[in-house]
């Protein structure tokens, strides 16, 4: 059983992803921590994250390894890392590249098919690309505003404004959703969540509901909350 999370930044896929996991008994996957994980392997390299050959070679001279939360490389852990201000700028080009990519979901399929097929995997591209086939989809969503004061709460976005934070959310947003390779897209069969103004409580329990039902979405809707 796959559960797919998708949506872009600062909608609540990790804290959900998280407390979904733990409800459920299985493991979660946050594969956007595999991806920073690349950035880092590229920038100790010295490979400029533009140069698609140099960064995949960084890249599979490496291990990525993602266990109980904490992602890694060549056996360190790298959490810190992973969220540096130079990491978070060479992400968005070193996740751009199509053969990075191919890379990096073979990984991320490995790794859950090392849990025997059983885990909740968040992302940009995961039920559109990585899991296409799993048991429930969801795609995230909020508002800007929302997005952006959520954000400001992150370690790496502590020196920047709100203002700051949603123009970089757009900037990242614009940049996942036009690189050829797997673009951040709403699955067709995926059921879209509106996380404006539900709790992640409400968020879980709305997962829980279509899991309960075993379906993915087939028939296209959006759930929203009452902000009651």
């Amino acid at each position: 059983m796959v559960i797919a999370i998708d949506g872009p930044g600062g909608v609540g896929k990790t804290t959900v992803t998280r407390r979904l996991a733990t409800l459920l008994g299985i493991e979660y996957l946050d594969t956007g921590a595999t991806y920073r994980a690349a950035a880092v392997a590229a920038l100790r390299g010295g490979v400029d994250p533009h140069d698609e050959p140099a960064v995949l070679a960084a890249v599979q001279s490496s291990e990525i390894a993602y266990e109980d939360g904490v992602i890694f490389l060549d056996g360190e852990p790298v959490v810190a890392a992973t969220r540096s201000e130079g990491v978070t700028k060479a992400v968005t080009p070193v996740s751009a590249h199509p053969r990075v990519r191919q890379h990096i979901v073979a990984l991320q399929r490995q790794w859950v098919a090392d849990r025997g097929g059983q885990a909740v995997v968040e992302g940009r591209d995961i039920g559109t690309v990585v899991f296409p086939d799993a048991l429930v989809k969801v795609y995230l969503t909020a508002s800007p505003e929302v997005r952006a004061a959520r954000r400001a709460g992150d370690t790496e976005a502590s020196q920047l404004s709100v203002s700051e934070i949603a123009a970089d959310l757009h900037r990242r947003d614009h940049a996942d959703s036009t690189r050829q390779a797997s673009p951040l897209r709403k699955a067709e069969d995926a059921v879209e969540i509106d996380t404006s103004v539900m709790d992640v409580e409400e968020v879980v329990a709305a997962i829980l509901e279509l899991v309960a039902e075993g379906r993915t979405g087939s028939n296209a809707e959006e759930i929203e909350g009452t902000g009651s």
